[in-house]
């Protein structure tokens, strides 16, 4: 596997392998990587020639200066791991090589920013828009694959890619989960012992709700998801929202959507863990 930290070094890889008409995939992280961003390479290999992993902790997307601090960085144990399944490429630029002036794009791609994320981390998926989009301008790949514990920035990425008539088809994979439940995360390394041992609770409940859902209206399962995820000891929720899953707004009514989805954030100890769930 190559390692690449220049844009021009990276763009003779891919231009060489476009010139014997393989299909390049990209697999966009921002490092401490697990099995689930391995997962999506492999994903990737089986239905493109070539994956290209980005490993780019993006400064603009971080709205809490000390999460950007803490966020872990292992570029030699991603490397390793990237080899051990087969990736082609690994780019792991400088700041000042995506960044070479300060991005000032802002993109308007409507309601599915504005929500949940958007409300709670202003100015995130903008940082998320600059980022992504600067990096399909380099890689230029065919298909993006992301993974669905981050449920609303796929639905950004989509709108992004329409809103700049980028020809990158974006590909959603399903969550990789802990054999407990916890869906898999950079930031699960954080979380104390007793943390570690209370956030499997939050998909535990999350997958019983289901059987609530049909019961209770949206907002009592709103309600009743809040109330016994923070009776857990050092789980407490942020929010969690019933909305549906093309547009991303909120529901009232479950006849309001034919495939209502459900998205929490948690907060365990200081760590923000995020997850979601299908109600249909």
């Amino acid at each position: 596997m190559n390692l690449y930290k220049s844009i021009e070094d990276l763009q003779a890889f891919v231009a060489a392998e476009r010139a014997q008409g393989l299909r390049i995939a990209f697999v966009p992280t921002m490092g401490a990587l697990h099995a689930g961003h391995l997962s999506l390479v492999k994903r990737a290999l089986s239905e493109c020639d070539r994956c290209i992993v980005s490993v780019f902790v993006n400064p603009t997307q971080f709205n809490d200066p000390r999460d950007l601090e803490t966020y872990p960085r292992t570029l030699e144990a991603d490397s390793a791991l990237l080899a051990s399944v087969g990736a082609s490429a690994l780019f792991a630029p400088e700041v000042s090589t995506i960044y070479p002036e300060e991005d000032k794009r802002t993109f308007d791609v409507g309601a599915v920013a504005e929500v949940m994320e958007g409300r709670f981390r202003p100015g995130h998926f903008n940082g998320v828009m600059q980022v992504v989009s600067r990096l399909f301008d380099i890689v230029r790949p065919d298909c993006a694959y992301f993974g669905e514990k981050d449920f609303q920035q796929i639905s950004v990425i989509r709108a992004m890619v329409r809103l700049i008539g980028s020809p990158v088809e974006i590909i959603a994979c399903p969550i990789v989960r802990e054999a407990d439940g916890l869906a898999l995360s950079s930031r699960n390394v954080r979380l104390t012992p007793e943390g570690r041992q209370a956030a499997p609770s939050i998909y535990r409940i999350l997958s019983e709700s289901r059987s609530w859902a049909k019961e209770l209206t949206p907002a009592a399962l709103i309600e009743r998801v809040t109330r016994e995820i923070n009776a857990v000891p050092t789980l407490r929720v942020e929010y969690f929202e019933l909305v549906d899953t093309d547009s991303l707004q909120p529901i009232s009514s479950w006849s309001d959507s034919p495939a209502p989805h459900g998205c929490i954030t948690v907060y365990c100890g200081e760590v923000r863990l995020i997850d979601n769930i299908a109600y249909h």
